[in-house]
């Protein structure tokens, strides 16, 4: 039996009720409170602030006359635990998370997106909801809008599966780090990741996409290249970043769209 909230009840991490998001069924989730606004005003210039409150920065954009969510997560598996199960108990049913990444195949070059299938769990957050055998895949039919966006706007992407973790630097084998040691387990492991087809890594898809499996509900993931792993540590210049977010931004509009449209008409991507 799901847990729904009542009409009146203020969820106590995100501050939010029912009545604040309006029957709004899709999120999209950012890491960065500060990408919400742009984020939200991309898809709708009339959008609206709801709340903030802890790391979740929220506004309320209309994309085909549907409401939909943009609300950051801040960093990390941990944290998207809390908005995935306090916008569930609100009603909504499709996350999206938006957000930058960095690439460890020579042909995902900054300035790309990447949309994943799937992520490795090299998260803790995941292993509440799931045991470790217990596949971290996206949605499908949310992956494949994703990807027709992407291939009608002629924007450079490709999809993977990425690697999620809790520690930026040693689980991501950085050693620009302070202390600059990574643990012998995790010495190669870049290279073994890169060797087995993995594309990026980043820090949430990984519980985003685990949980919102075992709760019946949809989840997929898109993100901007903003390094290359594969050349250096150190991450892009602004302009990257930049051009990054305006490609992410287009395909994700895009995508709400069409599944939005589709969800109207009774039928699935496929």
């Amino acid at each position: 039996m799901k847990n729904y909230a009542g009409p009146a009840e203020i969820m106590y991490h995100t501050g939010l009720s029912a009545g604040m998001i309006r029957g709004a069924k899709y999120a999209l989730v950012p890491g960065d409170p500060g990408r919400v606004e742009g984020l939200a005003k991309s898809l709708d210039e009339n959008a609206l602030f709801v709340a903030s409150h802890r790391d979740y920065t929220t506004w309320l954009a209309r994309v085909e006359n549907a409401p939909v969510l943009v609300m950051s997560t801040g960093m990390g598996g941990p944290c998207v635990t809390f908005a995935v199960e306090e916008l569930a108990r609100l009603g909504v049913e499709t996350f999206i998370r938006v957000g930058t990444t960095g690439s460890i195949q020579d042909d995902l070059h900054p300035g790309d997106v990447v949309i994943n299938t799937a992520s490795v769990r090299m998260d803790g957050a995941s292993r509440a909801y799931a045991p470790i055998e217990f596949p971290a895949a996206a949605d499908m039919d949310t992956v494949l809008a994703l990807r027709e966006a992407a291939e009608e706007s002629g924007i450079p992407f490709k999809t993977g599966i990425s690697i999620s973790t809790d520690s930026f630097w040693p689980g991501q084998e950085r050693y620009d780090s302070f202390g600059g040691y990574v643990l012998k387990r995790l010495q190669g492991s870049l290279e073994d990741f890169r060797h087995i087809g993995c594309t990026n890594y980043e820090m949430e898809n990984a519980t985003l996409f685990t949980l919102c499996a075992v709760l019946g509900l949809k989840a997929a993931s898109i993100c901007g290249v903003v390094a290359k792993r594969t050349d250096s540590e150190s991450v892009a210049p602004h302009e990257v970043y930049e051009k990054a977010e305006q490609r992410f931004q287009d395909v994700v509009k895009r995508a709400l769209k069409k599944m939005i449209a589709r969800s109207r008409s009774g039928g699935n991507i496929s």
